[in-house]
């Protein structure tokens, strides 16, 4: 399946941050949300600035128009603030997307477990996001960092407990 491009994906002043604050607000929030569907879509999890910027997602071959790496930081700046993208450095390089936030996949895997009448059992971590029996859930390949915060969240909730296991980590739902 193809990534559905907005339509103002092809309008050139898109890449252009403009100067009057409603308008960009507005700029800022289409960014956020192209940003994040197209993630989802790719299945991304960490992105690299400058790799960003080269990628269709930042530039536009067909208008021949590219974000310059100020007005990406200014989007991603625009997601940190919004709990979808955290810093991995200083320099504000590289970062982790989150185009479902931890509280969200955690709800996504226990209504899973619930649903398959799983609760009091065991997994570990790889079994949930690469086993054959989470296959077709949207969850399945999820990053080990992201895995681990969305069952951190769960804990908090009390629904489950991590747990160290002989050959790493795992998981009891309750």
């Amino acid at each position: 399946m193809s990534f559905e491009w907005p339509w103002q994906y092809n309008f050139p002043p898109f890449f252009t941050l403009q100067p009057n604050v409603d308008t960009r607000q507005k700029q800022l929030a289409a960014w956020c949300s192209l940003v994040l569907s197209y993630c989802r879509h790719r299945k991304h999890y960490t992105l690299d600035v400058l790799e960003a910027q080269e990628s269709p997602l930042f530039n536009n071959r067909k208008i021949e128009r590219k974000h310059s790496v100020e007005a990406i930081q200014i989007v991603f700046e625009e997601l940190r603030k919004k709990g979808n993208l955290e810093w991995l450095d200083k320099n504000k390089t590289r970062c982790l997307i989150m185009w479902r936030r931890p509280e969200e996949w955690g709800k996504l895997i226990y209504q899973w477990v619930s649903k398959n009448g799983m609760v009091n059992s065991v997994f570990t971590l790889y079994e949930l996001s690469n086993g054959d029996d989470t296959e077709k859930e949207e969850f399945h390949g999820l990053e080990d960092w992201m895995l681990l915060r969305s069952l951190q969240a769960l804990q908090a909730e009390g629904k489950a407990e991590i747990i160290t296991m002989d050959d790493g980590k795992g998981v009891k739902f309750f």
